[in-house]
């Protein structure tokens, strides 16, 4: 935010970004007694999800970018996963998630993409 570095440029940081307030805002919703459960794994999880590309974008060598992403897509991973919990408690409907769904997706091939590129080879 203060730094300006060249990482919030990156679709990848806007998506997760987006992706964590939207969620935040989603799980406001959420009943009172979930504060301390459901609610707060998931912010703290899509939390992971933007932090982790942060810092992964920091990292000079490539394997250990790829592990910070690793983190990352894993806490997606966590977040669909809480989000079909809160859908089976009617915390929330399929239908209202289609928006963040089509982000979580997004950040996801994203990330799973950067996983798996490979480090330049020098001839």
């Amino acid at each position: 935010m203060y730094l300006k570095l060249a990482h919030t440029k990156l679709d990848v940081f806007q998506y997760s970004r987006a992706l964590t307030l939207e969620y935040y805002r989603r799980t406001k919703t959420f009943p009172p007694e979930e504060r301390y459960a459901l609610t707060s794994q998931i912010r703290r999880a899509v939390l992971s999800v933007h932090l982790n590309i942060a810092e992964g974008c920091s990292r000079k060598s490539l394997p250990e970018r790829k592990r910070f992403f690793e983190v990352s897509r894993g806490s997606v991973i966590e977040v669909d996963t809480a989000f079909d919990i809160a859908i089976a408690l009617e915390y929330c409907s399929e239908a209202e998630l289609n928006v963040l769904s089509e982000h979580l997706i997004r950040v996801f091939k994203i990330l799973s993409s950067l996983i798996g590129q490979e480090a330049p080879t020098h001839h």
